[in-house]
């Protein structure tokens, strides 16, 4: 059980509050339990003004809806680029054994992996953005989620640009850059 706090701590506590510092900052500085600093002031009849906070976390959220936003508009920009590849020509190619050898073909369209890997990455983002309308608690876990998922939308894209610069073929895909 923790020693009970001294007088001199008790106004230490109450002088920083009258400072106008925060819960938590009081306590850092007083080196006590932020549960502590609250009891010491509630028995003072001291409050905490939270109009700070409350603006704070408006901001915040309104920050994170213009990420979302932008996100959203990113994400469908790269969609709508991979969806215009999935018919076109495609090349795939190895390179290697015993005699080194080259051989490409071209596919008319889009290997079956590669529409996979689209089909999950959508199915993905339609799941988060369900979470994301649903819950506005935890919105920083899921716009970074969101912004993995693009840069792997992103990194698909661009293998599929660079069709004959990526070795594609026999599911042998590079890792998305994280």
């Amino acid at each position: 059980m923790p020693k009970p706090l001294t007088e001199e701590k008790r106004q230490q506590i109450l002088d920083l509050h009258a400072q106008k510092l925060s819960r938590n900052e009081i306590a850092r500085q007083a080196g006590v339990s932020p549960s502590s600093v609250s009891k010491v002031c509630a028995a003072d009849d001291r409050t905490f003004d939270r109009t700070q906070t409350k603006d704070a976390t408006r901001a915040k959220q309104v920050d994170l809806a213009e990420a979302r936003m932008n996100l959203a508009h990113r994400m469908n920009a790269a969609a709508n680029e991979m969806l215009d590849m999935l018919d076109k020509p495609f090349t795939v190619f190895n390179f290697g054994g015993k005699d080194n050898t080259f051989a490409s073909e071209v596919l008319d369209s889009v290997p079956v992996d590669a529409r996979r890997t689209i089909i999950t990455s959508s199915i993905l983002f339609d799941k988060i953005s369900r979470i994301v309308e649903k819950d506005n608690g935890g919105l920083e876990q899921t716009v970074g989620v969101l912004d993995a998922l693009a840069g792997n939308l992103t990194a698909a894209a661009e293998l599929l640009r660079a069709q004959d610069d990526v070795p594609v073929g026999d599911g042998d895909w590079p890792e998305p850059a994280a």
